[in-house]
């Protein structure tokens, strides 16, 4: 009912992105930067009063071309690595495996943060309209949180459909707001925001200084995160996917920037200064459009859709980036795997979990989430672009140095950003982050090694022929009954050496049991094991250790007879000691354990 039906694998290109959906899907996040890049400029520069917030315009300005700069690196990385991975597949191939694993580390906690500051800036929209539901913002997170998971594990198609409509409708509302916003700034009907300023200004405002412009240039970076989705997944694209994958990257990347520059330059126009219980779109969106009329809770309702939907493009990447590495050896082979709907289910469950745990620990803050944000994604820019630099000048394909000068600019840039930003958002949490990346790449390396000592170990070479091994059967018994009779006819079919075990823990129930032997044990021989302190296992297990010593090389079967109760409750009225003999035998080398069943009837 939730996730759908299943869908067979010959139907796989049908599920695939046209560019239009594409759009919808995988730009979502960074056209959602649009609601808050800008109040997280002007919240820092506010540290400084209301004078130095003229500085939006050109700080954003500054932020507007260096998003143009990463996009058309980006669409050079599709075309040169049409089978997606993005940062992580560029790195490791030209970089070494280290600085890949470090790239895929960084997105991928980056991927986690954008669903949880996604949702909660769309929860913040939504309690701006309708303040009394502030109280509920982390409960209304994690209702979102389980809608988007439900959307994507039915799988790519059906997420195309869900996510399509509020992107557009997003797109439509907020090209009607600043197209409004516009026309009033060209005909003089700019009337300022009546705002309680000093309410909001700190009483100790600091100097403005270069830190203080670089942090707010650091904090407006966010507008930056999500260029690089459509490279990571460029493999789900219809073909020629390349081509419509690196289409859909240069026009998302054209609204983000009209979408990003309108919305700053109409907050300087109107001299909006960012408040608490209010956002700084919800503030344009009321002076523009003329207070809370049905127009402003339409602009509100699709930018908290976007907001919200924003975290579909980690839905998308995180798992399918996920993939890519679990296939590579360095995270668990199940995440590489495709669910039901085709969709990488293991993955995307793992996401809503992580980020689930964010929007509660954080409190569904958005504020108290965006120092931790950004910085992986530029370490993934940087070293993507500075791979693609090293690809050009190995390769020497016709045009390359013009290639080469793209993609080194890009590279030169984000590094600058970076240090920006890890300086900058240091002591706010952004240490965090630069912990969690080497610690990450560490435990990528231990997985990969594991999985090597496994191929090793399993590998055929020098495997030499090996004469018939030599199978000693032993039965446990807790009594002669039926469930035994099958287990001992069972037995004989697999070797002649079969013996049957049982614990003396009643001298009485022993003597019953030898006499039932002479007529139901079909001539296999019979232990009788001491259990001097009454317990079961231990002389069981000992038994079996000797045996396993007579014959180090061959095998011993543990053949346990096991009757199977008519009612899933009957279990409770039985002991589950064949669970415990298997669990205790498991790590046993040449123990084969396994089960007779005998079915009771109700």
């Amino acid at each position: 009912m939730l996730v759908g039906k299943p869908i067979p694998s010959h139907l796989a290109h049908h599920e695939r992105y046209s560019r239009a959906s594409g759009l919808a899907i995988l730009s979502s996040d960074a056209l959602s930067s649009v609601a808050y890049a800008t109040e997280e400029i002007l919240r820092t520069l506010l540290i400084a009063g209301t004078a130095s917030l003229w500085l939006v315009t050109p700080i954003g300005s500054v932020i507007a071309g260096l998003m143009l700069v990463i996009a058309f690196s980006y669409r050079q990385t599709i075309h040169a690595y049409p089978g997606g991975g993005g940062a992580y597949r560029v790195a490791r191939e030209n970089l070494g495996t280290i600085p890949g694993l470090v790239a895929a580390s960084a997105l991928l906690l980056d991927y986690v943060l954008t669903v949880a500051v996604s949702i909660a800036a769309g929860v913040a929209a939504v309690t701006s309209a309708f303040p009394q539901w502030h109280v509920k913002s982390v409960e209304l997170a994690l209702a979102f949180l389980v809608l988007i998971a439900v959307g994507n594990l039915r799988g790519i198609r059906e997420s195309g459909r869900i996510f399509a409509v509020p992107t557009f409708f997003f797109l439509g509302s907020m090209g009607m707001l600043l197209l409004v916003g516009a026309y009033k700034a060209l005909t003089g009907q700019i009337v300022p925001i009546e705002s309680a300023a000093a309410a909001f200004v700190p009483p100790e405002t600091a100097p403005l200084t270069l830190f203080l412009v670089l942090r707010a240039f650091a904090n407006g970076c966010t507008a930056l995160t999500g260029i690089e989705a459509i490279s990571d997944g460029v493999p789900a694209f219809k073909p020629p996917e390349a081509k419509n994958a690196a289409t859909t990257l240069m026009i998302m990347a054209a609204c983000a920037v009209t979408l990003f520059m309108g919305v700053t330059l109409l907050a300087g126009a109107y001299q909006v200064i960012p408040r608490q219980e209010e956002t700084v779109i919800s503030q344009l969106n009321r002076a523009i459009l003329g207070g809370r009329g049905p127009f402003y809770y339409m602009v509100q309702a699709s930018t908290t859709m976007i907001l919200v939907l924003a975290a579909n493009t980690a839905f998308s990447d995180f798992p399918r980036l996920a993939s890519i590495i679990a296939r590579d050896k360095f995270l668990p082979r199940q995440l590489a795997n495709q669910g039901d709907r085709l969709a990488f289910s293991n993955g995307i469950v793992i996401l809503s979990l992580l980020a689930g745990v964010l929007l509660v620990v954080f409190g569904g803050d958005t504020h108290a989430l965006i120092p931790l944000y950004m910085l992986g994604v530029f370490v993934s820019f940087t070293l993507s672009q500075l791979g693609m630099v090293l690809k050009w000048r190995r390769e020497r394909r016709p045009g390359w140095l013009g290639g080469a000068l793209v993609n080194g600019i890009g590279a030169t840039l984000t590094l600058i950003v970076l240090f920006v930003v890890a300086i900058t958002k240091f002591t706010e949490g952004a240490w965090i982050i630069i912990v969690l990346i080497p610690v990450l790449v560490f435990h990528f390396l231990a997985i990969h090694r594991h999985y090597g000592r496994v191929a090793e170990q399993l590998s055929l070479k020098d495997l030499s022929a090996t004469d018939k091994r030599h199978n000693t059967v032993v039965v446990p018994i807790g009594g002669v009954h039926r469930a035994v009779v099958q287990a001992l006819e069972y037995a004989r079919t697999l070797s002649d050496d079969v013996r049957a075990v049982y614990v003396d823990v009643d001298p009485h129930a022993t003597q019953e049991i030898r006499e039932l032997w002479t007529q139901w044990g079909k001539g296999i021989r019979l232990e009788i094991l001491a259990s001097p302190f009454r317990s079961v296992m231990e002389p069981l297990l000992e038994y079996i250790e000797i045996t396993n010593d007579e014959r180090p090389d061959d095998f011993v079967t543990v053949l346990l007879p096991e009757f199977v109760p008519a009612r899933w409750w009957h279990h409770l009225l039985h002991n589950q000691r064949a669970l415990l003999i298997k669990g205790a035998l498991l790590f046993k080398p040449n123990v084969v354990v396994t089960s007779v069943p005998y079915h009771l009837r109700d």
